[in-house]
């Protein structure tokens, strides 16, 4: 393996100067939704730019799940919310061979502007940092390009930063403390705004989801696939093999 170089950085700017192979991080809420998504047996996920495009493409597919929210706020039409408790709230099967379309103001944005210059892109939260990071080393790239979203691609948010060191120590680039990332992360007002339990889009149950460290081993790849962007697991590499080059696994069009 070839020397890997990490850089971190954050928000819309690290966003759009993405290049090479990108890890976008969403941890509340975006990317530990789409996670569970795959944990709970959907076919794909597709992400959008707009609510509008997320409805034009329910109307050629209608068994397709709608799912995100705008500003923070769920879509009026859309099936889910951007809510991990919700999903796993939902019945056994609901998920199962199904599409969902994904939109979101920070992490969805950030991983459809990376993918204007990056050619790989990994979706990662806490709940998949570890396969996200075995499945970049087995890219074998020179550069991997971390970049925290925050809060609507404008404002830093400590469990995007503390997910994004978390994934770096993984690569080999320094060091991380879990404790030290939980000091921060459960006393910030984004995780106090779900504690106070007075908002029903801020469900209470949403951080102890997200916050669970390497509870799935999905590694997740966004890719343009004909005018859309696709989300699929990334095959496992076994030791010795070559890593699954991005478009080549088996699948149905999106």
């Amino acid at each position: 393996m070839v020397h890997l170089k990490v850089v971190t950085s954050s928000l819309e700017k690290g966003a759009r100067a993405a290049c090479g192979t990108a890890v976008i991080v969403d941890v509340y809420r975006a990317f530990s939704c789409t996670t569970l998504f795959f944990s709970l047996g959907v076919d794909s996920v597709l992400l959008m730019g707009s609510p509008e495009e997320a409805f034009a493409y329910r109307e050629k597919n209608p068994e397709a799940l709608l799912a995100g929210e705008k500003e923070g706020l769920p879509i009026a039409g859309f099936d889910l919310p951007n809510s991990p408790s919700w999903i796993l709230n939902q019945p056994p099967g609901y998920f199962k061979g199904r599409k969902v379309v994904q939109r979101t103001s920070s992490g969805v944005q950030g991983a459809l502007l990376a993918l204007e210059g990056a050619e790989r892109v990994f979706l990662a939260s806490y709940l998949n940092a570890r396969a996200t990071a075995r499945a970049v080393k087995a890219m074998n790239p020179q550069m991997v390009h971390i970049v925290a979203m925050g809060r609507q691609m404008k404002e830093p948010s400590p469990e995007d930063e503390w997910c994004a060191k978390y994934l770096k120590h993984l690569l080999g680039a320094g060091g991380y403390s879990h404790l030290e990332a939980l000091r921060e992360i459960l006393w910030s007002p984004e995780t106090q705004k779900f504690l106070k339990g007075d908002k029903s889009h801020y469900p209470r149950e949403d951080p102890l989801v997200c916050l669970q460290l390497d509870l799935l081993d999905l590694a997740l790849a966004a890719k343009k696939e004909k005018e859309w962007v696709v989300v699929r697991p990334q095959a496992p590499v076994s030791p010795g093999e070559p890593a699954e080059s991005f478009g080549e696994a088996s699948h149905q069009d999106p």
